[in-house]
């Protein structure tokens, strides 16, 4: 049986519909907090479970029977560790033979904010004693093409990434490679440093966006704390402006660049395009 917690989530529902290509709906549980919208993946004969990270009660019934358990981490900010050990204790309980963690890409050094509950997740986890595999997910493209509206109408692209490379990957490419390493057998210890295979910058990312918006659309890279305060202008909670300044300031550092291509050699093909994605999100 394989558990994919968070599964009403926009990694948590591509990775069922990828692990859907491996394994009957019958060995697939989806692990959510509210049951009542994941109605569609028990359309589809997945066993659909209530389950939240901060009830372990729930965990534990969620997990009943679970041998493989793909963990995505927490949303909530500031309160992810002890949520993600509790996932981690239910997951011992219940004997599972496999957790997969979604981490953070090169988190043994990483200088992004992130990082910190992410390497206190994967301590808890490597101590438990539960058999685990690090996913250390790179940076979403997503996260840079839900700016174009606001670069499109205010006729700039703002950031504080520098000239620093990043190795961005769709989603639906990380989720692939959870789903596979779900399957695979001889993945206990195994840690995936995970990214896109083209590395660009936020000036190359303009440069693409005004080629097929038609118009220029420049780079302008800011201060840390004016992209943030411009983030919070824009209408951001203030918790997630200040993650996107940090990380854009990290990948200013390198933190977001990877040339390993881990990620394309588990899914069997290249990661998603930038410039298709750009063509898609303007459609």
């Amino acid at each position: 049986m394989f558990v994919v917690t968070g599964t009403t989530g926009q990694l948590g529902r591509l990775v069922i519909a990828s692990l859907l290509k491996h394994v009957p709906a019958s060995q697939i549980i989806a692990a959510v907090r509210q049951p009542e919208r994941a109605a569609d993946l028990a359309a589809q004969g997945i066993q659909v479970r209530q389950a939240d990270y901060s009830d372990p009660a729930s965990l534990d019934a969620a997990f009943a029977g679970a041998t493989r358990l793909l963990l995505i981490s927490s949303s909530e900010v500031g309160q992810r560790v002890a949520q993600h050990q509790n996932v981690i204790d239910a997951a011992k309980r219940a004997g599972v033979a496999l957790l997969a963690y979604t981490s953070l890409l090169h988190l043994d050094t990483s200088p992004l904010f992130l990082a910190g509950e992410h390497r206190e997740t994967e301590a808890y986890l490597k101590a438990s004693g539960v058999p685990y595999v690090m996913l250390r997910n790179g940076w979403y493209t997503e996260n840079y093409l839900a700016s174009i509206p606001v670069a499109l109408q205010h006729g700039a692209y703002i950031g504080s990434a520098g000239e620093g490379k990043i190795a961005s990957a769709a989603r639906a490419d990380y989720a692939e490679a959870a789903a596979i390493v779900l399957t695979l057998e001889d993945q206990s210890g195994k840690v995936y440093e995970l990214a896109g295979d083209t590395a660009y910058t936020l000036t190359d990312f303009a440069a693409a966006l005004s080629s097929q918006a038609g118009k220029e659309i420049p780079y302008v890279n800011l201060p840390e704390a004016e992209f943030r305060a411009a983030l919070l202008e824009g209408g951001l909670p203030e918790g997630l402006a200040f993650v996107l300044a940090d990380s854009d300031a990290g990948a200013a550092k390198g933190a977001l660049f990877d040339d390993q291509h881990q990620l394309s050699s588990l899914i069997g093909h290249q990661t998603a395009v930038l410039a298709a994605m750009i063509s898609n999100a303007l459609k």
